[in-house]
């Protein structure tokens, strides 16, 4: 944070420099033909058009007053953005080429959009000067674009977009990092958040902006090639533009989020098709209309109190003031940073909520960890049981071992499972088996247990179906024979895997209506501890016993 502050007050007072050179400049004049007299700083062109007109192929000139007011510094330099191929003439003495002018026998070179001269330091004296360009333009002949001129120290020229480079890469990298461990933590998140997905997407068009405004500076651009950079910059403002109020929307519980960016996408759509070649004016459009949303999004939120939204709407007020005082260039990439910065304060306070609810599901396995040994150590189940065990014994003592082998190996299977948040499906039906084993001796009733489609490669939470059998003993009733049976039954399909369980007997009457006891809350628990809100189960009574199904979804 103190680094990007260092980096804003630095880009400031780069923004507020005053040049050493003063010079005014007077309009440009035009004129299609070729004659180097024309350079010459005492020739009289009062008679050449403010408009450039219809060059086509041919040769034209141009010719800018310059009077300079104070020129104290040395070597001073010549700063041009211009299309064409072109020779700069400074008071009828040439300084460079740009390209190279179409000839007869030779096709024009395309020159670069940006270029740099040194002028002789006998000719910035202060006073009247002419800058005189000869030049051609064989493509995009359609585009008059005017010429721009700066006048400064040649070294300054030199230096300045240097510095503002290197700036703005330290920006665009601190963004590269950002949306590279958003998106590893994205990818390695068993809990899929789409707003990490679309905040690591964010940093990386971001950084993909940064890189795009300023290859200009290292890279050179012939004029032919000068419309793309631009179309670039303008799509990835337009995606930015999207993004950014889908990010706030999912992160403040937006209801309309979908109306909203509908009627978002076909107002940029539009000022595209409106503004179309208007670069800068549409990418300003852009922002503000995001801007413009975002505030709709995060007002909605502050009304229904969402944590963040006060300090969320500092910062879009902060970038709107930012880009009200700044140039363009500058003030659209601060304000923007402003705004990932609150994203970044969103994440933060989402990171606490998520370690609040890591810590609470902590608590919530070792609770479900004692209740599952309560399930075996409860002082009902042991003294009927050990009551059991004693009569087992005294009347026949072979059925009394194999009573107590059973309850032995319930125990065992309880013990392994105890702290284990998933158990192969297998290891739940040999418990399930061994508990009957136990209660056939304890209760003299017939059990009798069937499965069906089991997939011995599935894992279950512990002691689901256990659960569940323990609930078929104690509210049913033998049919004939003094015979209670049981069925799993496991399904998959493209959606959900799902169990089923059924008993085979006569439902208890129960004197009231109960929506489930400790055991039903025990498995929700255990479902929603491994599953989330993945999940469904419903357990009812049917003709002939007692059905519950439990459905697992995979998203």
């Amino acid at each position: 944070m103190q680094r990007l502050l260092i980096v804003f007050t630095v880009l400031l007072l780069l923004s507020s420099c005053k040049s050493p050179v003063v010079y005014e400049e007077d309009p440009t004049v035009y004129q299609t033909g070729d004659n180097k007299l024309w350079a010459e700083k005492d020739f009289n062109a009062t008679a050449w058009p403010a408009e450039r007109g219809n060059t086509a192929q041919g040769i034209f000139w141009s010719r800018s007053p310059v009077k300079l007011i104070r020129s104290s510094v040395v070597p001073m330099g010549l700063h041009l953005e211009a299309f064409g191929a072109f020779e700069v003439y400074w008071d009828g003495i040439l300084l460079g080429h740009n390209g190279q002018i179409t000839q007869k026998d030779k096709p024009e070179i395309a020159g670069f959009t940006t270029s740099y001269f040194q002028i002789p330091d006998s000719l910035t004296h202060p006073g009247r000067h002419i800058l005189a360009l000869r030049t051609s333009q064989s493509h995009l002949n359609e585009i008059k674009r005017p010429i721009g001129i700066e006048l400064n120290l040649y070294a300054a020229l030199l230096r300045t977009p240097l510095i503002i480079t290197s700036f703005m890469n330290l920006m665009a990298g601190a963004f590269l990092i950002a949306a590279v461990y958003y998106f590893f933590l994205y990818l390695n998140s068993r809990r899929k958040e789409y707003s990490i997905l679309i905040f690591a997407v964010i940093c990386s068009l971001f950084f993909s902006l940064l890189i795009a405004e300023y290859v200009k500076f290292y890279i050179a651009i012939p004029y032919t090639h000068f419309f793309l950079r631009l179309e670039i910059i303008g799509w990835l403002t337009f995606a930015i533009a999207m993004l950014v109020p889908l990010y706030f929307s999912i992160q403040f519980h937006f209801q309309r989020k979908k109306i909203l960016l509908i009627i978002l996408f076909i107002i940029l759509i539009t000022v595209y098709f409106i503004k179309y070649n208007h670069f800068d004016l549409t990418a300003i459009l852009y922002s503000r209309i995001m801007w413009f949303t975002t505030l709709i999004i995060v007002l909605n939120a502050i009304i229904q109190k969402e944590k963040g939204g006060f300090i969320v709407l500092t910062g879009l007020l902060a970038s709107a003031i930012v880009n009200q005082f700044l140039l363009y260039d500058f003030g659209l990439f601060i304000s923007f940073t402003l705004i990932i910065l609150c994203m970044l304060y969103l994440h933060a306070l989402r990171a606490r909520i998520i370690e609040d609810e890591f810590q609470s599901s902590l608590l919530l396995s070792s609770r479900l960890q004692l209740e599952l040994i309560k399930k075996n150590i409860q002082p009902h189940f042991l003294r009927n049981t050990l009551t059991s065990l004693i009569d087992w014994v005294e009347e026949s003592p072979k059925q009394g071992a194999e009573f107590i082998q059973a309850l032995a190996g319930e125990f065992d299977i309880m013990n392994s499972i105890a702290e284990a948040v998933l158990i192969p499906v297998r290891q739940e039906i040999e418990l399930c088996k061994t508990h009957l084993k136990v209660m056939q001796f304890r209760k003299e009733i017939c059990y009798e247990w069937e499965e069906s489609g089991i997939d011995e490669t599935e894992y279950i939470p512990p002691a689901l179906i256990h659960t569940l059998l323990e609930n078929g003993i104690t509210h049913s009733i033998p049919i004939a024979e003094s015979l209670i049976s049981f069925k799993l039954v496991y399904l998959s399909t493209a959606v959900y895997k799902q169990y089923t369980f059924e008993t085979h007997a006569l439902n208890r009457e129960v004197s009231k209506k109960r929506n489930g006891g400790n055991g039903f809350r025990y498995i929700q628990a255990r479902l929603t501890e491994s599953y989330g809100d993945r999940w469904k189960f419903i357990s009812e009574a049917i003709p002939g016993g007692w059905l519950t199904t439990i459905q697992i979804y995979d998203k």
